[in-house]
């Protein structure tokens, strides 16, 4: 049993490769990691941690992955090699629950690297694992969600705004996906933070960590000497009723 006093460490991430194969067998033979990118979350909310490599792979990229990622041979030449990052990694992951969409595809990667590597056997060994693909299709059959369920139609469905996404990126598609996340699994369909004439709201924007900290005035006895004789007067208050 969890105590509910111990913090809840949940890593979000995505990968990308140098392709798939198109032979039917697993997606991760013959291709390797280019990228991973993580974003760290502790009960809920983003703490600003992120692990971020690109990869050399030691294999030509196919052109068709690079449509979708933008990432070149000539860009990963001079990029470490798995073997070089692979401590890092976990180390920054180990002990906790990852969250991934299409974990399938990113913990098959993983693992063939590892088996490669000769070392940490799977990736499940070392983290438990939370697909938002299978927990939007759970939703989905449930009515809660419509619509197709990859992340930029998960991001409309939310109204998060990943317009800035033009490539697939792994910081950026994990980034976005934490957001995805604590929508699907907080109970709300969208912040209303902002709405326009027309109704519809102006999505979310991602405020800088360094940004000035809001200023707080509390209240003085006054202030609340005065409120309180203030409520005194209404005789039947709203909220207080059956």
């Amino acid at each position: 049993m969890t105590d509910i006093n111990t913090p809840v460490r949940q890593i979000v991430f995505d990968t990308e490769t140098t392709g798939m194969n198109q032979d039917g067998g697993p997606h991760y033979e013959g291709h390797r990691l280019i990228e991973i990118g993580c974003v760290e979350m502790v009960n809920r909310k983003l703490t600003g941690r992120t692990f971020h490599v690109y990869i050399k792979p030691d294999r030509p990229v196919d052109e068709e992955a690079i449509q979708v990622h933008g990432i070149t041979d000539e860009f990963l030449a001079d990029k470490p090699l798995f073997h070089e990052v692979v401590d890092g990694f976990m180390e920054f992951v180990r002990g906790a629950e990852l969250i991934a969409h299409n974990a399938q595809f990113d913990i098959g990667f993983i693992d063939y690297e590892f088996q490669m590597l000769g070392r940490y056997g799977k990736l499940q060994d070392h983290c438990t694992v939370v697909d938002t693909l299978q927990v939007a299709r759970e939703k989905k059959s449930k009515g809660e969600i419509q619509g197709n369920l990859n992340l930029d139609a998960l991001c409309r469905f939310y109204g998060i705004d990943n317009s800035h996404r033009t490539l697939h990126g792994a910081l950026l598609d994990s980034e976005i996906l934490a957001d995805v996340y604590l929508f699907m699994t907080g109970g709300q369909k969208a912040l209303e933070l902002a709405s326009g004439a027309d109704g519809e709201g102006g999505g979310i924007v991602r405020l800088k960590s360094d940004r000035q900290p809001l200023k707080v005035i509390a209240c003085s006895a006054d202030d609340i000497s005065r409120h309180e004789e203030r409520l005194g007067l209404v005789s039947e208050p709203i909220w207080l009723r059956g």
